[in-house]
């Protein structure tokens, strides 16, 4: 196979190309995958615990100075066992995620949307910057990713003030329930009020089809108006009317009630993720090109970026942030999709 040799592994010419046309250099999936750290977020309240941490994985946990409570380990450190990760005082998030979310500038008291929320480690990373106050919401396309992100909220007790969606976050309408919003404009019956959530379990055959059957809902699959699938006693839902929860508004009424912060990090790639190209080598060069490299998966992939980042744009208050992100490195995924929304958005400014 035509390639380039890097860190003994050849990387087929098709991506060599790929990284020639992005102006990116091979030496970037240099690493190997046993030499890329782990990164964990320690929640904050439990600095204390950092020492029996360290005594209980057997290493130093290496602060991260530019990301607040992060820290890296050993690729070969695992932490699923440990006690501090089953007690929840540490989550595994990579760095790019983290510094995703620190873009964002969450403030005390925002309310915040995570529009492409799965599998959940910034959307709880977003919860622990919130303090508890504000709202946060997740919407998903995926619901068996949206359901592990529900367990993982739960898990570290970050799900008080969240509301989780499965629907299209190209198509998602609803707005933040702030103390002072209305429902002048409804949909549904006014009798029908939201109680405190109870965890549905399904049988265990039903779960495992499921898993099967809806690995990830396509738009003809996601009903009309978004599925709550979790809510927390202070995210706003609880006593409150179904129609007040999925009432429409309009532009103007976003503008004054819509989302502080709005996080787009969206489906695309992977091919800015060294761990996921160095899967290649087990997975085989040659399923590379049609996985990552495919005009048309390219094409597909930039147009909903766009949309999702016009509509998170659209739901955002005035003066309101948003954060537009991706694993990819490539041009069309991130400068031409937020060219082309520019282009589109002319009020819309870009830092």
């Amino acid at each position: 196979m035509d390639g380039s040799d890097v860190s003994g592994s050849p990387l087929p010419k098709t991506f060599l190309d790929f990284l020639s046309q992005n102006g990116l250099s091979p030496s970037l999936y240099a690493a190997s995958s046993q030499s890329i750290p782990r990164y964990v977020r320690l929640k904050p309240g439990f600095e204390s615990h950092i020492g029996d941490i360290e005594d209980e994985i057997g290493c130093n946990l290496v602060e991260v100075p530019w990301l607040p409570n992060f820290y890296h380990l050993p690729p070969e450190i695992r932490i699923a066992s440990t006690k501090a990760y089953r007690e929840g005082k540490i989550y595994g998030i990579d760095a790019a995620s983290g510094a995703a979310v620190l873009a964002l500038n969450v403030s005390h008291g925002d309310h915040v949307l995570d529009l492409c929320a799965a599998p959940g480690a910034k959307l709880c990373m977003v919860a622990d910057l919130l303090e508890g106050s504000g709202s946060l919401t997740g919407v998903d396309i995926a619901r068996h990713r949206l359901a592990a992100t529900r367990n993982i909220l739960n898990k570290y007790a970050l799900g008080d003030r969240c509301r989780l969606f499965v629907a299209d976050g190209t198509k998602f309408s609803l707005i933040p329930l702030r103390a002072s919003s209305s429902s002048n404009s409804s949909r549904g019956d006014a009798s029908e009020t939201y109680k405190e959530w109870e965890a549905r379990r399904r049988a265990w055959k039903e779960r495992k089809l499921l898993a099967k059957t809806q690995n990830k809902c396509t738009e003809a699959e996601i009903r009309e108006d978004p599925e709550v699938i979790f809510y927390g006693p202070r995210s706003g839902m609880v006593g409150r009317s179904k129609a007040s929860v999925y009432r429409v508004v309009d532009e103007h009424q976003i503008s004054d009630m819509g989302y502080d912060k709005v996080l787009v990090d969206a489906e695309c790639t992977h091919d800015g993720s060294i761990k996921h190209i160095r899967k290649f080598e087990q997975w085989g060069w040659t399923t590379l090109p049609q996985r990552v490299l495919e005009a048309r998966r390219s094409d597909e992939l930039s147009a909903l970026q766009l949309n999702l980042l016009t509509n998170g744009f659209r739901l955002l208050k005035a003066g309101g942030s948003l954060v537009y992100s991706t694993c990819s490195l490539s041009a069309a995924q991130n400068e031409d999709v937020v060219e082309r929304f520019m282009s589109r958005n002319p009020s819309a400014g870009k830092t």
